[in-house]
């Protein structure tokens, strides 16, 4: 009996053990699972962090390409510049150097303008004394212009030039114009008909008399009334109200003898 007692206690006692040991193990257990639990969050936090710093350095390191490709394209944009500036710079010293020389040629160029007008005014003086005041008009504007400092050098010299055609020009045209000549002592109102620089001639509104620009003697004088018709047909075509054919005109001593 005492045997059986002994016996049932030791299984009491070995069933509380185990019982008092699974107890102990799986408190122990869920200390672990809980521990594991925070150190898969803590390790989640962990990973989020890096994969926010690896997409902050992703971000850093395509901004820094943009930023290195930036600063490439500023190097060219510099280098091109510098480029540009040299050029500029260049030009603007070619520039300097026209301008002194354009300076050296406008102070020898503009006493050339002044003998040209002068030697333009004793031609006229010397000249068949056709459209005088026009002509001495156009040489006094010349004068005019030349004091004039709001006029650049290039446009008196191309005026002096023009005035210079335009006389050229006289001695290939045929005009006539009405005008006032000193015949005899007195004032009589002609018409006059210039063939080139060869026949200065005149003829009064009422056809009754001719004449001509006498080269030697400097003056006017009446011609054979048998120029009076060839005249008259002469002002009729330089008027245009005829049409161009020969003429018999008087003409001076020394363009006679030619």
């Amino acid at each position: 009996m005492k045997k059986h007692l002994r016996r049932l206690s030791a299984m009491v006692l070995a069933v509380a053990a185990t019982m008092l040991g699974a107890s102990v193990y799986a408190t122990t257990l869920n200390d672990i699972f809980q521990v594991a639990e925070r150190m898969n969050v803590n390790a989640k936090k962990s990973q989020a962090k890096i994969d926010a710093l690896n997409e902050d350095t992703r971000k850093l390191l395509s901004e820094y390409k943009i930023v290195l490709k930036e600063i490439e394209g500023l190097r060219v944009y510099n280098r091109q510049l510098e480029k540009q500036i040299a050029n500029q710079e260049r030009e603007m010293a070619q520039l300097s150097q026209s301008i002194d020389e354009v300076t050296v040629i406008e102070r020898q160029i503009t006493p050339l303008m002044l003998r040209m007008i002068d030697g333009l005014e004793q031609f006229v003086d010397l000249d068949v004394p056709f459209l005088l005041e026009e002509r001495r008009g156009r040489i006094e504007r010349l004068r005019e212009i030349m004091d004039r400092a709001d006029v650049a050098v290039s446009e008196k010299f191309s005026q002096v030039l023009r005035a210079f055609q335009i006389e050229n020009e006289y001695g290939r045209t045929m005009e006539t114009y009405g005008t006032t000549i000193m015949l005899n002592g007195v004032e009589r109102q002609v018409d006059m008909l210039k063939v080139g620089r060869i026949a200065l001639v005149y003829q009064t509104p009422d056809g009754d008399e001719t004449g001509m620009w006498n080269v030697d003697a400097g003056s006017y004088q009446a011609v054979d009334t048998s120029y009076q018709g060839s005249v008259r047909q002469g002002i009729r075509m330089a008027r245009q109200q005829a049409s161009i054919d020969m003429l018999s005109l008087p003409i001076s001593g020394a363009e006679a003898a030619q």
